[in-house]
């Protein structure tokens, strides 16, 4: 199996990670509260994260590739890491009570919508939004209506809450890309998560009173969205990324959304009606839509050619 191959299968396995851990999500909830749970998983993604970055570390310095951080290394990784932490506490918040009230296909496919959001909030860069961003946009809220709207234009307060949670997150993904060229990727995320877990220890303490035994039962569901979701699935697509092209990158990536509704519906028996699938269909579509040019789809089908 050549590295391309194998990019893209360690990706397609992220994007399955990242899709099923909503049911952890959506499951832990059973016996924890939502910032309970969020606090939990994100020490333990910090956990899981932290011998990545020393054995990255280790390899450098075995390759002579490894350089000391400067002071002001130091610097961007604190600021980023509390900002990226910060944005990432926020939109994982909302997430995390936003399922209570709606299924984990819903929540997938809404939340996916942050692809959408990004390009739109670089107007405050100073950056165009490509015509074809706006038509996606479109499609995506038809396809919002058909998801989430039922009779009477009544809209769950869950699909709200992750409304605006993919807001953040795509606040959170600007965070990252600047800060991402400037520090070290896995240090960075490390560092959100440590700051996530402390700003949500807080209110968990005062509006939860989390208790060992209850987040001892809710264990499984906490470890795969921290170990799994965070740890190992965040590896992948690092290494992932490397050789996998970045257009069929994102593809694999977006299938996170289909896995969502695949898991609610196998081990949670959250069936969506025939109207609810037509608007995922339509949501994803927007979403692909978004990301792919037709450059990178002539890309995709010469490199096939030539390795025909």
């Amino acid at each position: 199996m050549n590295k391309s191959n194998f990019a893209n299968l360690a990706l397609m396995l992220a994007a399955f990670i990242w899709g099923t851990a909503f049911v952890a999500q959506s499951v832990g909830m059973d016996y924890v509260g939502p910032l309970t749970f969020l606090c939990t998983r994100s020490f333990i993604g910090a956990a899981a994260l932290l011998p990545v970055s020393l054995l990255i570390d280790h390899g450098k310095k075995k390759n002579g590739t490894f350089v000391e951080n400067t002071p002001t290394d130091r610097k961007n990784l604190l600021v980023g890491g509390i900002l990226c932490g910060l944005a990432l506490c926020v939109a994982s918040g909302l997430q995390q009570i936003g399922i209570q009230y709606t299924s984990v296909g819903n929540a997938g496919f809404i939340t996916s919508m942050y692809m959408l959001i990004v390009p739109v909030l670089s107007i405050f860069l100073g950056k165009k939004v490509p015509k074809k961003i706006w038509f996606c946009i479109a499609v995506a809220a038809v396809g919002l209506y058909f998801l989430s709207i039922s009779g009477g234009l009544s809209v769950s307060k869950g699909d709200v809450l992750i409304a605006v949670c993919a807001l953040f997150f795509a606040i959170q993904i600007m965070i990252v890309d600047y800060y991402a060229p400037l520090v070290d990727g896995v240090k960075l995320s490390c560092m959100q998560f440590t700051v996530a877990g402390v700003i949500s220890l807080v209110p968990a303490l005062i509006f939860e009173t989390p208790e060992p035994y209850n987040i001892v039962r809710a264990i499984v569901p906490i470890l795969y969205a921290g170990l799994f979701s965070s740890g190992i699935a965040f590896t992948l697509q690092i290494v992932a990324q490397k050789y996998a092209q970045p257009t069929v990158a994102t593809l694999l990536m977006s299938m996170e959304s289909v896995f969502s509704m695949l898991g609610g519906i196998v081990l949670l028996s959250q069936i969506p009606s025939a109207r609810q699938v037509f608007g995922c269909v339509l949501v994803f579509c927007a979403v692909i839509a978004s990301q792919v040019s037709k450059e990178a789809i002539k890309g995709i089908f010469k490199a096939k050619h030539r390795n025909a």
